[in-house]
């Protein structure tokens, strides 16, 4: 069984590979610049803007290539990804795109600042405030746009301003001229055909996911983008509530279930059998959402009288509180969320576990069973319920990951602090390191839930044999 584990556990390796490159490249192509986002709502000048948008790129680790390689054409320089801001990156590549010479492209992008530095010196009575401002618009624009009617547009109105100020045009007109060459240098000196050259720029190991998944096997899954604190720190809190809910739950199912899927088997037929599987499907036809609101409205509203318990997360209590005032609080605030997570699952396991009973007692082996004089509880136990863990085991293949994702819906509604919840958050506010670290958390309790699964259905019949070959050389 170790050697199984074992080769297991190196399978995994390539499955975790590729689900990191499935979470990194989501993450790669989340729509908007956060950068450019968080610079916009802290009111950064404009003559500052580049300075701190690179410093804010540096300290995320925006500033280097995306992966160890790229595939693409001669046309494309592999410096590519030190253009900054983002918009004019995808600017560049898409003029790359269209005419192919990047250094005529690049020396237009280096005329282009150079036309917004000296612009940004000029004196306050130098040109009028609305020249100034067409002017600095126009240039800005410029950097973000590749479509030709759109760039001609834009000198236009860069001339306009300059034409109508005679200072301001005595003062650009030497940059506007070169601003204008490094574009018509462009269009007379395409080179089309680099396009269509391959080539591969290699950036080992200097990369963003070289980066990331180092950080992601040290445990640093990155800072949040929404309050700036660390994801394992969030995470870490969230997990404690969502493992208490999710443990707490499945127990009760299972110990609950297993008794009730086997006396229904045993007693098929039987008042009582009807009668439980009426209350079972009545249970399992009911929504959890439809549920928890049911039990905030009467038994947590001082309205009806029964105000046993409470929700909107834990209590704020004070820090000379006791154990057990802590135990009491948090226990009050769990018992109807673990009430909504578990009748479902006992509902379900159930109806599974009375389903693969009623098959296994009907088998041959049960019935010789019988004739050696075994009781009714070994047949029962010993034999058919053994034999009838295999769909049970199959379904506690899937409880590592929702025990650690938890329950959305639960959650949000009695205001638990919980991975559900977080996740949710997440979503709302775009926090986009949180999301795929859960993503890739929940993949590895995936795969651990199959790996303890098939290990369980070794243990549950011996017939099970791990190691094919040994299994091979007996037959």
């Amino acid at each position: 069984m170790l050697r199984y584990i074992l080769k297991r556990l190196l399978l995994f390796v390539p499955m975790l590979l590729v689900i990191s490159f499935i979470a990194f490249g989501l993450n790669q192509c989340t729509p908007g610049d956060l950068i450019e986002a968080e610079l916009e709502n802290s009111g950064v000048s404009p003559s500052a803007y580049l300075v701190e948008y690179q410093r804010k790129a540096k300290s995320l680790g925006l500033d280097k290539p995306t992966f160890y390689f790229t595939l693409t054409s001669v046309a494309y320089p592999d410096t590519l990804y030190k253009i900054m801001p983002a918009r004019q990156r995808k600017t560049a590549a898409a003029l790359i795109a269209q005419f192919g010479n990047w250094p005529e492209i690049s020396n237009f992008f280096q005329q282009q600042r150079v036309f917004i530095n000296q612009l940004q010196t000029i004196r306050k009575d130098t040109a009028t405030k609305d020249h100034f401002n067409m002017a600095m618009t126009a240039i800005r624009q410029l950097s973000q746009t590749y479509q030709i009617p759109s760039i001609q547009a834009m000198f236009d109105s860069i001339g306009l301003a300059l034409s109508q100020n005679p200072a301001l045009q005595e003062y650009m007109g030497q940059e506007f001229d070169a601003l204008r060459k490094s574009w018509q240098q462009i269009s007379l000196n395409q080179s089309r055909w680099k396009l269509y050259c391959p080539t591969i720029h290699w950036y080992i190991p200097e990369n963003r996911y070289h980066s990331w998944l180092t950080n992601i096997i040290k445990g640093d899954f990155g800072v949040s983008l929404k309050d700036g604190r660390s994801v394992s720190t969030k995470i870490k809190e969230a997990t404690s509530w969502t493992l208490t809910l999710s443990i707490t739950s499945l127990l009760l199912a299972y110990l609950l279930s297993i008794p009730i899927g086997v006396y229904s088997a045993v007693h098929q037929g039987s008042k009582m059998e009807r009668m439980l599987s009426i209350l079972l499907f009545g249970l399992d036809s009911m929504p959890a959402f439809w549920m928890a609101s049911l039990l905030i409205i009467f038994f947590t509203s001082p309205e009806y009288g029964m105000n046993f318990f409470r929700v909107l997360g834990p209590y704020s209590l004070t820090g000379d509180a006791s154990l057990w005032e802590r135990f009491l609080s948090n226990l009050l605030g769990i018992v109807l969320p673990v009430f909504c997570l578990t009748y479902g699952s006992l509902a379900y396991i159930s109806r599974q576990v009375r389903a693969s009973m009623i098959t296994e007692l009907k088998q041959d082996y049960i019935r010789t069973a019988r004739a050696k004089g075994l009781s009714n509880s070994q047949v029962v136990w010993k034999h058919a319920f053994r034999n009838a863990l295999f769909p049970l085991i199959t379904m506690f293949a899937s409880v590592f990951p929702a025990a650690l994702a938890g329950s959305v819906i639960i959650e949000y509604i009695f205001n638990i602090p919980g991975m559900g919840q977080l996740m949710i958050k997440s979503i709302q506010g775009e926090d986009w390191p949180v999301i795929y670290t859960i993503l890739m958390l929940a993949s590895l309790m995936t795969m651990l839930g199959i790996l303890v699964a098939d290990l369980l259905y070794a243990i549950a019949d011996p017939r099970v044999d791990l190691n094919k070959k040994n299994a091979t050389n007996r037959t």
